[in-house]
């Protein structure tokens, strides 16, 4: 490869190099320029570096981008087609209210991880839209996840040469205390939300670890009462102001679940109302064969849901979520010696390590048993 530097200015030069590429009419080989600024010997070394990259393919031809503009075409053209409706409007929200405003004016070519760093710093400091504080950390992470994923594509569409975000230290988020409620309390709780409409929801969390989604889209056709079983085939989302119901996240998710009879039995009489329910409204009613839904057959909001539940748990005297909820099943399980397998597969997790890592130290006691039965069987040897 050839190229050569002329001088433009007192510390400005021109590189004049062939791109490895001939044009598709003429034949000829394609050149191109680029203005270094600094000494002749950093025009040098810029040159070097270049004809280098261009002998082994890694050449990334520089462009006046913005990071604005590349992000609108990586959302539209990449991101809407393989994430979640509601993952999506994630991506969308912190790439436009966030890192278009922060980093957006800069050349995608120009990003360097410097300019990403000080970008978090001040996001932690102040990064509130409403300028009433700094972000957390978990927040943080999560705009350095989906920046990353955008320059790893740009990487592959050969827009960069390499992904700036490798080379920043996002911070680490602290994990929040899960906070679980005992059996007593459970069985307290359920007793207090039986007239509400949210029971049904509320026992499904508390008995069988559905998530929200996973309650609210269930179907009287995937629940066999007689066999004591149901199916999680599907998942209700809002995205926006629209409930949309959609297939479980992974294939773990969708999974089959043991019911306790309590919850069988719950479930026949919560069936008997529905019937009555729809009675009532005659034509008005929506039937949708859902288990959880309003008195016209239409899906509960999530917000909803959420919004009562807390209202109710503050009520109670309990601080916690409905997604605590499923947190609370899943360690009464294991705390009841079921194995970490079973649990896992009720939860619908990805791996059994998951289940273990985020819940063993929930569990009182599992490391006084373990030094037990490791002194018990010790002691037995020794003793022989």
């Amino acid at each position: 490869m050839r190229g050569n530097i002329t001088r433009r200015g007192d510390r400005s030069w021109r590189l004049k190099f062939e791109a490895g590429e001939r044009d598709a009419t003429t034949g000829k080989r394609l050149t191109r320029f680029i203005t270094v600024r600094g000494t002749r010997k950093d025009a040098e070394k810029e040159l070097t570096r270049i004809l280098h990259e261009i002998e082994t393919g890694a050449f990334v031809e520089p462009t006046k981008l913005t990071l604005s503009k590349y992000l609108d075409h990586w959302l539209d053209d990449h991101a809407k087609n393989r994430v979640s409706a509601k993952t999506f409007q994630r991506y969308e929200e912190i790439a436009k209210k966030h890192l278009v405003p922060a980093l957006g004016p800069t050349r995608l070519a120009k990003l360097t991880p410097l300019a990403i760093q000080e970008y978090y710093g001040k996001a932690l400091a102040g990064g509130r839209r409403k300028g009433t504080g700094g972000l957390s950390a978990q927040t943080v992470m999560h705009h350095h996840r989906i920046l990353s994923e955008a320059l790893h594509q740009a990487v592959r569409w050969r827009l960069l040469h390499f992904n700036p975000c490798e080379l920043v230290d996002p911070p680490r988020p602290i994990r929040r205390e899960m906070k679980v409620i005992d059996q007593e309390q459970t069985a307290k709780l359920l007793k207090a939300a039986a007239p509400l409409r949210i029971y049904v929801p509320v026992l499904l969390a508390a008995t069988t670890g559905m998530r929200r989604g996973e309650t609210l889209a269930l179907r009287w056709k995937d629940v066999d009462l007689d066999a004591a079983m149901l199916a999680v085939t599907q998942t209700l989302e809002k995205v926006g102001k629209k409930l949309t119901f959609k297939s479980p996240k992974t294939e773990r998710s969708r999974r089959t679940i043991s019911l306790p009879q309590i919850t069988v039995e719950a479930l026949r009489r919560h069936r008997v109302k529905q019937a009555e329910e729809r009675l009532a409204a005659g034509k008005a009613y929506v039937a949708q064969d859902l288990v959880c839904c309003n008195a016209l057959g239409q899906p509960l909001d999530p917000d909803y849901v959420t919004h009562a539940f807390a209202k109710f748990a503050a009520d109670s005297k309990l601080a916690i979520r409905f997604h605590d909820l499923r947190h609370s099943h899943i360690s009464h399980l294991l705390a009841a010696g079921i194995h970490p397998k079973i649990a896992s597969e009720r939860a619908g997790h990805a791996s059994v390590s998951i289940t273990l890592d985020v819940y063993s130290h929930l569990i009182p006691g599992m490391q006084e048993d373990a030094a037990k039965r490791i002194d018990a069987a010790l002691r037995t040897h020794l003793e022989r």
